[in-house]
């Protein structure tokens, strides 16, 4: 997989990305589908989504034979790259310098190969013990989501002892930071143990052993595959106009994440363009001159005109977009039936019980997919205060 592992598409939103991108959707769809009947002939790296916080790159600089710590800021123009608590404090600030301050203190110990990227779980102070149930937990919240380890586990010895929980789930390999290729393919053999330092793969574990659809489900999974095929079909020129035109393509991101934020996953093309005219008429108003103020009007109803004159091709993508959505949750609420944790999310009236953040799904040659439920968790993501600030 070339470049750097900075975002994942979410699998629905292939349909926004051109005829080629939705077919992929379908692809790792039907590929996971086989999995987990206990059939695939393909190579699909299935990976847990931790909801860590922040992201952390760690290893040795192949330029200079240095151990670093940092964020996505080591790929940028002007890399950041931490070698000393003084570069920290000169790169970054707040409670983003502490967590790698702390991450550049403990991960050495693991004798990382190359270099990992992964979730900070927890750091010195970040741990609690909660009564949930009437059970005695461990539970550390990195960022929306709510881990809890039952205190009497070995689980819980084991990050009792640690210093600092990370979970890693892609490595980068070459000769020069600015030009690494990323593989979601890690294992326990890239990086040691520590008894200050909890860290794990991000691999779903023994995925054929433990899950598998039975035979009622196969064929709901099957029928929900046909379905979208059908709606990839009518879509292929909306979905083409869309993944051709970028600013209509970011509008649409836009509101749909929009929707999900309010928990609603039900679109529209007349809902899409109001959307578009509040957003873009928002930044009208701070215009100084009449000019600048008209010139921007006629931009709005361009963009505005040119959606409406696709109503129909972009009414099918969302009808894809809905199909993919529908395959992704049956495949998410299979997996989720295997965890090595509970997860809540914390609210003012104690623990509301939820699903874990979702699964990667990467093939041999780098593509990869995000399968979330997006309902329950992206709309917990929007809404809930974070445990860290970023810096």
């Amino acid at each position: 997989m070339e470049g750097k592992n900075l975002h994942l598409t979410h699998a629905a939103d292939f349909s926004f990305e051109g005829k080629e991108r939705a077919s992929q959707a379908i692809q790792f769809i039907e590929s996971l589908t086989d999995m987990l009947q206990g059939s695939s002939k393909s190579k699909l790296n299935v990976t847990r989504k931790w909801d860590g916080a922040p992201a952390i790159f760690v290893g040795t600089n192949p330029e200079n034979g240095k151990f670093f710590v940092g964020t996505k800021s080591i790929f940028n123009k002007t890399p950041k790259i931490n070698y000393t608590d003084r570069d920290i404090s000169q790169n970054h600030g707040g409670g983003l310098a502490a967590k790698l301050k702390i991450a550049l203190k403990y991960l050495p110990s693991l004798g990382i190969k190359g270099i990992l990227q992964g979730d900070l779980l927890f750091g010195p102070g970040d741990i609690s013990k909660d009564d949930i149930d009437g059970d005695s937990y461990l539970t550390f919240t990195p960022n929306t989501i709510t881990y809890a380890v039952q205190t009497n586990s070995d689980l819980a010895k084991k990050i009792t002892k640690a210093k600092i929980g990370i979970v890693f789930h892609t490595k980068y390999t070459g000769k020069q930071m600015s030009n690494m290729k990323a593989s979601f393919r890690v294992t326990d053999s890239d990086f040691g143990s520590s008894s200050t330092v909890w860290a794990e793969d991000a691999r779903y574990k023994d995925l054929t052993g433990n899950v598998t659809f039975t035979l009622k489900e196969y064929a709901k999974m099957q029928s929900l595959i046909t379905k979208a095929k059908s709606a990839l079909k009518g879509a292929t020129k909306g979905s083409d106009f869309i993944a051709s035109n970028p600013e209509i393509q970011l509008h649409i991101n836009t509101y749909t994440n929009a929707k999900v934020r309010a928990g609603d996953y039900s679109f529209s093309v007349k809902e899409f363009v109001s959307f578009v005219n509040q957003k873009l008429s928002k930044s009208i108003k701070s215009l100084k001159t009449e000019k600048a103020r008209a010139r921007k009007m006629q931009q709005v109803n361009a963009i505005a005109s040119r959606i409406n004159s696709r109503s129909t091709d972009i009414t099918k993508v969302f009808k894809l977009n809905s199909a993919l959505q529908e395959c992704v949750m049956m495949l998410v609420n299979k997996l989720q039936t295997v965890q090595s944790m509970r997860t809540f999310l914390k609210t003012s009236n104690g623990f509301k019980v939820t699903s874990d953040e979702g699964f990667v799904a990467s093939d041999t040659v780098g593509n990869a997919v995000k399968l979330v439920n997006r309902l329950e968790f992206s709309r917990a993501n929007f809404a809930l205060a974070k445990n860290w600030v970023k810096g």
